[in-house]
């Protein structure tokens, strides 16, 4: 059976639609664990009145010792009381389809090796069939197993400067910055990394790590460095069957300035963590990839609908980007 986190922020409507679509599935967790940070009691007023029948919800509120993504789920694995074998996390704005669970657990059972299994976003994923008899130029598009999405303005600029690797999404090149979304093919995949707003994991690998206290508050990259920690246990997958719709409710997010920074600084010590000694070369296609994508964000804000906060995050990039080169993280950060 499978236990269930969820930590949220100022998010009560998100709440109500997640926990919804979770009293229609097939499987259900026996224990769902909400871990609020929130400053104000309108996601616990919204709990203690709505009708959850279907489900066993234990509610906690947090202060400031255990607020920010990867402390409130590290407080949500203290509280686990009960034997079940599988943790998941879903981030707050989710909806999971009706056989989420199921497939979750069925993966686990397939797998026996498997430490963790992710699942797939649906919304805005791009994805479509091959269509029989029509060429796909592989600078416009990227095929995986008989299905294509239309590559983006940074990827067809990556190709261009020959940064982008030829992987299956998952997998991380040694300059980091692969590929990350999966078709919704139905096949599952061995990968080195997944979402952490839809993941699971065997519960016996928090008696070895726990979510890194290096990313504090918003949590950008968490999943990517706490899955890279988690391999010398197991291996890690993800299963397109299981799938949810990831809504990305704008508020709780940090402003454009400081994502920005979080894009790079945060990017290179999940890189740096999986690959402490890179060779040169990637080093500087690291390095290229950053500029790359900061002056897109800069033609952004010049050409694009939301100037300001297109060149508030360009900003944001540059700044951090000259700080790893002055002042880089410390990857011998205490991981917990």
């Amino acid at each position: 059976m499978i236990s269930l986190i969820i930590c949220t922020y100022k998010r009560p409507k998100s709440i109500e639609n997640l926990l919804n679509s979770i009293q229609k599935c097939t499987i259900k967790p026996t224990t769902i664990l909400i871990i609020d940070a929130s400053p104000d009691t309108r996601t616990q007023d919204l709990i203690h009145h709505l009708d959850l029948s279907e489900i066993n919800v234990n509610y906690y509120t947090v202060n400031d010792d255990h607020r920010g993504l990867t402390r409130q789920r590290n407080y949500g694995i203290s509280k686990l009381t009960d034997n079940n074998e599988i943790v998941a996390f879903l981030d707050d704005d989710v909806i999971v389809e009706p056989d989420y669970f199921e497939k979750l657990i069925e993966t686990y059972s397939i797998y026996p090796d498997a430490i963790g299994v992710g699942g797939i976003d649906l919304k805005d994923n791009g994805y479509c069939r091959k269509l029989v008899g029509v060429n796909y130029n592989r600078f416009h598009f990227y095929e995986l197993d008989g299905w294509v999405v239309r590559e983006s303005l940074r990827n067809k600029a990556r190709k261009i400067f020959g940064l982008m690797p030829d992987l299956q999404p998952g997998l991380i090149p040694e300059y980091s910055n692969g590929r990350s979304t999966f078709p919704p093919n139905g096949k599952t995949y061995l990968v080195e990394h997944f979402m952490g707003g839809i993941a699971s994991y065997r519960k016996q690998l928090f008696d070895h790590i726990k979510f890194s206290r290096y990313f504090e508050g918003y949590g950008l990259y968490e999943d990517f460095d706490f899955c890279v920690r988690a391999l010398p246990y197991g291996k890690l997958y993800v299963n397109a069957n299981a799938k949810i719709w990831h809504h990305h409710e704008p508020s709780g997010r940090p402003d454009f300035l400081k994502y920005g920074k979080m894009v790079v600084r945060n990017g290179w010590y999940v890189w740096r963590v999986h690959y402490p000694s890179p060779s040169l070369k990637s080093k500087l296609k690291w390095h290229a990839i950053t500029l790359l994508l900061a002056n897109i964000r800069l033609a952004n804000s010049i050409t694009g609908p939301d100037k300001k906060n297109a060149f508030m995050d360009y900003l944001g990039r540059m700044i951090a980007w000259a700080s790893v080169l002055i002042n880089p993280p410390s990857i011998n950060y205490k991981p917990d």
